[in-house]
């Protein structure tokens, strides 16, 4: 190649690599059209979202503290004992949740105790639930019109009755629920301490019937039991005898009531076995 050329081939290749130094130094402001162009999307596959973060399969509500079938796989009187300081939680039909803690119960033994529904051993359709894996809900009409509530506990034919609840959420609700079905006092509002002080009061309550019967308390979405809040003291536990099972012979006498001590929320206060409690 002459000299010539290619001096004036080095000076081409010399004022190229000038302008791309000057332009990676001062870089051109982009076109407006390029700036008003929306981002490409992304058709790589999506990020992994395990279901419990994601939007999209979250529940509105958690129910992390939801007692499951394990709490209720115990013997009668410890389940009585531990139902109490815990949450009752009802669904209604249009959202509205109803709550409640356990204040008071009772225990019933089985075929042995003269007082169950399932003494001597005898099954029926009626008490079937008293049968069923622990947690079993057994609901039966008194009365002709009034509903009681028990859950079944580990044992054949053994349950626990819930007889009272400290109303903590929906009271006004539950007051027009008592309100429809209560006789007498029909012009009186009913105080707070009146909605759930009793089995029947506490199904009139909380809207429960004959439907309930033989549900699971652990899976039911209309119903659950929550774990007593973080924090709260462990209730002082008074031992009494159940109430209405006179006939009952040597049973009707055996501390198988438990209720919380000073709770203004329980059916009936037993004062002589509040003070042997003492003793």
């Amino acid at each position: 190649m002459p000299a010539r050329g290619a001096a004036q081939l080095s000076r081409r290749m010399g004022q190229k690599k000038q302008r791309l130094l000057e332009a990676e130094r001062h870089p051109s402001p982009p076109d407006r059209a390029q700036m008003l162009a929306p981002l490409e999307p992304c058709l790589g596959p999506p990020a992994a979202l395990s279901p419990q973060r994601s939007i999209y399969f979250s529940s509105p509500k958690s129910h992390s503290a939801q007692l499951g079938s394990e709490f209720f796989d115990q013997p009668a009187v410890p389940l009585a004992r531990a139902f109490l300081g815990q949450v009752l939680v009802r669904r209604l039909d249009d959202g509205t949740e109803l709550r409640g803690r356990i204040v008071e119960t009772e225990a019933y033994l089985g075929p042995e105790d003269e007082a169950a529904h399932s003494r001597g051993g005898r099954q029926t359709s009626r008490n079937r639930g008293m049968f069923m894996k622990p947690g079993t809900l057994y609901v039966y009409i008194i009365y002709g019109m009034y509903f009681c509530m028990n859950v079944s506990s580990q044992g054949d034919g053994a349950c626990v009755l819930l007889r009272a609840l400290e109303p903590l959420g929906g009271l006004e609700t539950m007051r027009q629920l008592r309100s429809t079905v209560r006789r007498g006092a029909a012009g009186r509002a009913l105080k707070d301490r009146e909605l759930c002080s009793g089995p029947s009061k506490l199904c009139q309550a909380l809207a429960i019937d004959k439907s309930f019967d033989q549900r699971d308390l652990a899976t039911d979405k209309a119903m659950w039991l929550e774990r007593s809040p973080p924090g709260s003291s462990e209730p002082a536990v008074v031992a009494a005898a159940r109430v209405g099972v006179g006939r009952a012979g040597e049973w009707a006498q055996k501390p198988l009531r438990f209720y919380v001590r000073g709770s203004p929320w329980v059916s009936v206060v037993d004062r002589a076995a509040e003070q042997n409690a003492r003793a």
